[in-house]
């Protein structure tokens, strides 16, 4: 049974020197990388998959990134 339900959000973080991929909700990270683009792509792909939002963090923990899959409102343009 997959962990991840619709409209999950999925976090790419800081993991040490590495960045993580983790689903909302779940206890561990779904995937680690080393680099912050391939966190990126591999989130997006989730977050499309769950109906979900991505969400990106810089090194110092400030939102930088956020992308709705699947949950925008038909009135919302864009």
């Amino acid at each position: 049974m997959s962990e991840e339900k619709n409209g999950k959000n999925v976090w790419v973080t800081t993991h040490g020197e590495q960045w993580a991929v983790k689903v909302e909700g779940a206890e561990r990270a779904r995937k680690v990388f080393d680099r912050k683009e391939d966190a990126l792509a591999f989130g997006k792909q989730l977050a499309q998959k769950n109906k979900g939002e991505l969400i990106s963090q810089k090194k110092n923990g400030q939102i930088n990134l956020k992308n709705s899959y699947g949950n925008d409102s038909p009135k919302d343009k864009g």
